[in-house]
């Protein structure tokens, strides 16, 4: 009889992950689908749902024959984590899309959030957590049922679906119109205190409930179902932030992450979370009828950050990073406001400034401005969860730009904290693979975290922490002036 084994996947903006793990925690199989992302106007970002699906099955299909597994019977059970806030809107009868995927990024309703008086902003994050901001899907969600012909109507009629990117795919496969607790915290109309939609804001919003999903548990299971030739129950949902921060091990009130990627997500598990000091709250997971709440700042261009730098420069990003190394800051900030600035600002009207330069201003002043970009962003996030009654010692890295370690000596020089990198690569996919395996019962014994490897890379602070403050000043002046806030 073969032994049981877990399949999870994580959708990304990026890419569509798979992994295959046995019962002792290891990855036995694994596989990477690329999918796509246009720009189509300044600020906005989308996705094609079909594709997004189509990634889910080749991705397992791709991980199966990696692992060499012959009987698919094997798979007893399928995690799943997701990137957040992306919108889509399809037919409830065909399930054919509607419109495109609006990613995360898209800041197509950023009128509509500055239409927004200061009272009812405050109402809609004292009920969800959240600033009103484009981000988040419930703008998003109005905007897609307003490019349809008698979109709200048809809403209310129950032939229209809305729904994040969790929900499409486990819909479509499924056939269970639902989402997981901590990606509806995303949209911007889940009431953090009852964890159901909040009447309340979906008259503001617009949004009819008839065309939303229903809110289920992490850990709630849906039926067996077809991925990619494997038919296994789903029994773990997560968002992607969220699964590396289980896969991580976190489970205590105050542990924090750190995930580079994109843009990067921040956030430390809490008893209470208060939104307070440009953090929002968030549902990390849900464990039957219990929420476990979080503290989360988002950055909206981290490894994009990178990306622009070394598409400027005509280089690679790991070029990039190899020409920052070789030289001081130079007096040179970059502040990557692109599309303005997340946590902890939440600031629309920023705007991306390249300061500091002079005639001696070099191509490695650049690169390591824009390397130094993504470090602090960090730096004042974690400030923020300090503030808010969340001391941090120790940050737990994972995501793309964790895998380059003068970044991560870097963020512990000018953090003056110690950063732990998990040295497994898909992080997100494996925390879905653990809660997964939970759920299941494949676990003889909780598996070491994460998930059966060798501890993280520890990297310790080495810079003097006058200089490392020095440095954090000046970069507070340079967002001061990105913010219009100083000459």
């Amino acid at each position: 009889m073969p032994e049981p084994l877990v399949v999870s996947v994580d959708q990304g903006t990026s890419a569509t992950k798979a992994l295959v793990v046995d019962p002792r925690g290891r990855v036995v199989g694994r596989a990477s689908v690329p999918v796509s992302l246009t720009h189509p106007r300044p600020g906005w970002v989308e996705q094609d749902a079909t594709e997004l699906l189509a990634s889910v099955h080749s991705a397992v299909r791709d991980a199966m024959a990696d692992a060499a597994v012959e009987n698919s019977g094997a798979v007893v059970s399928v995690g799943l984590s997701t990137q957040r806030e992306s919108a889509l809107i399809w037919d409830r009868r065909t399930g054919a899309p509607l419109g495109p995927v609006l990613g995360w990024q898209d800041r197509r309703t950023s009128d509509g959030a500055n239409a927004f008086g200061a009272g009812d902003a405050a109402r809609v994050q004292e009920i969800t957590g959240l600033p009103v901001d484009p981000m988040f899907s419930a703008l998003k969600f109005a905007w897609l049922l307003d490019q349809v012909d008698s979109g709200r109507r048809r809403a209310r009629a129950g032939e229209i679906c809305l729904g994040t990117v969790d929900s499409w795919i486990v819909t479509r496969i499924t056939g269970e119109h639902r989402i997981e607790a901590g990606n509806a915290s995303r949209t911007q109309l889940l009431d953090l205190a009852t964890t159901g939609w909040a009447p309340e804001l979906l008259d503001r919003f617009a949004i009819p409930a008839e065309a939303l999903p229903h809110v289920v548990a992490s850990d709630e299971p849906a039926a067996t179902a077809d991925w990619g030739g494997v038919s296994a129950p789903l029994t773990a949902v997560l968002g992607d932030s969220h699964a590396s921060l289980y896969g991580h091990g976190a489970r205590r009130p105050g542990e924090v992450k750190v995930t580079y990627g994109t843009g990067s997500s921040v956030m430390a598990l809490a008893e209470e979370a208060p939104s307070s000091g440009g953090l929002v709250r968030t549902v990390a997971w849900q464990r039957g009828p219990t929420a476990q709440l979080a503290l989360e700042g988002n950055i909206l261009a981290s490894g994009a950050t990178l990306v622009w730098a070394a598409d400027l420069l005509g280089v690679g990003v790991s070029e990039l990073a190899d020409l920052a190394v070789g030289v001081g800051d130079g007096g040179v900030d970059l502040v990557p406001a692109f599309s303005g600035l997340g946590a902890p600002w939440w600031d629309t009207a920023a705007q991306a400034t390249l300061t500091g330069m002079t005639l001696g201003t070099g191509r490695a002043e650049i690169a390591r401005a824009a390397v130094d970009a993504v470090v602090l962003q960090v730096e004042d996030v974690l400030e923020a969860v300090s503030r808010a009654g969340t001391p941090v010692a120790t940050v737990l890295a994972d995501g793309g730009g964790s895998a380059n370690d003068w970044l991560m000596q870097h963020q512990a020089d000018l953090s003056g904290r110690q950063v732990h990198r998990a040295r497994v690569s898909d992080l997100s996919a494996l925390g879905a693979a653990h809660l997964a395996g939970d759920v299941a019962g494949l676990w003889t014994d909780a598996p070491p975290t994460p998930l059966g490897q060798d501890g993280p890379d520890i990297f310790t602070p080495r810079l003097d922490p006058t200089r490392a403050d020095t440095r954090r000043q000046r970069w507070a002046a340079a967002v001061g002036r990105a913010r219009g806030l100083q000459q």
